[in-house]
């Protein structure tokens, strides 16, 4: 049977892996930062970062979009930016990087759903198998043997991430023809544009518009430009790539591996331990990465 990895694939597995980069860091951030501070700065330094990359990959000329792409690119920027990343961080605070890695596995699913019923997208026999076998994988590597009191915390913390997670399957779903047809790097920064339109829009109905001045912000800057820079620029970029040149069903899969590169960079980075369950986690999902490109 002949390899299917081609570009798709490959941004699909590369924006899992700046992603976990990205997690490690924000997690860091996220007891200096709220999630809405958090979220504005880190979109605002990546729309410069894009705003830069346009001209060197696509030239000075203006894409050749409808108004309707443009209208479907801002919304999906909003809703999947400026929405839910913004609850994804605050359930992040709320119930830990371990319990948000449970609820993740909920992302395929609705892309895989969603996908079904809109873009009419099917799996084959061999990638229902690496859906199976990257999810259990997941499932392995992110959940903790531990007691869990259910107070009102946790359950205000899983509604408001698994809302996270469908808004963010929404969204990449809704502008996924539009990314088929129109160039990558400019609907990333108009996607961005979107989200933070959309974050003044939330900020200044909250009345917290001096909030978001970084004179009044407490941050370690080093660690936000690299955040932002491998977790938020590099992972946009090739998160949209692998829905650009792949279907969004597999892509989506091969996201999901995001949670088993985390596990294996706090391994060898932060030194955290690495015991039997975890180690066979990684394997099944890798496994299931296997199945998916065959």
């Amino acid at each position: 049977m002949p390899i299917q990895f081609g570009l798709g694939e490959a941004f699909a597995l590369l924006s899992a892996l700046a992603w976990a980069v990205g997690v490690i860091l924000y997690s860091k951030l996220g007891t200096w930062l709220p999630p809405l501070q958090l979220n504005f700065i880190k979109n605002a330094l990546v729309l410069g970062m894009l705003a830069g990359a346009v001209p060197l990959v696509h030239g000075l000329a203006l894409p050749d979009m409808s108004a309707a792409e443009i209208a479907i690119a801002v919304t999906s920027g909003v809703i999947g930016l400026a929405l839910a990343d913004t609850l994804y961080l605050k359930a992040l605070n709320q119930l830990g990087a371990g319990r948000m890695g449970i609820i993740g596995n909920l992302y395929s699913p609705f892309v895989i759903a969603l996908s079904f019923v809109f873009l009419g997208e099917r799996l084959g026999p061999l990638q229902i198998v690496g859906f199976v076998l990257v999810s259990s994988g997941v499932l392995l590597v992110s959940s903790k043997r531990e007691r869990d009191t259910g107070g009102p915390s946790v359950l205000s913390g899983v509604l408001l991430g698994v809302l996270a997670i469908l808004l963010m399957a929404v969204a990449i779903v809704m502008v996924k023809r539009v990314l088929e047809a129109q160039p990558l790097v400019w609907i990333s920064l108009i996607r961005m544009g979107g989200a933070l339109l959309g974050l003044l829009l939330i900020v200044g109905l909250r009345g917290e518009l001096r909030s978001l001045n970084p004179r009044h912000m407490r941050v370690h800057w080093p660690t936000l430009l690299i955040a932002a820079f491998v977790g938020q620029f590099l992972s946009t970029l090739f998160w949209l790539g692998g829905y650009k040149y792949t279907d969004a069903m597999v892509a989506a899969i091969l996201n999901e591996s995001s949670s088993a590169f985390i596990v294996l960079l706090a391994w060898l980075w932060l030194r955290e331990p690495m015991d039997r369950r975890r180690a066979c986690g990684i394997a099944l999902a890798m496994a299931g990465v296997g199945c998916m490109v065959v």
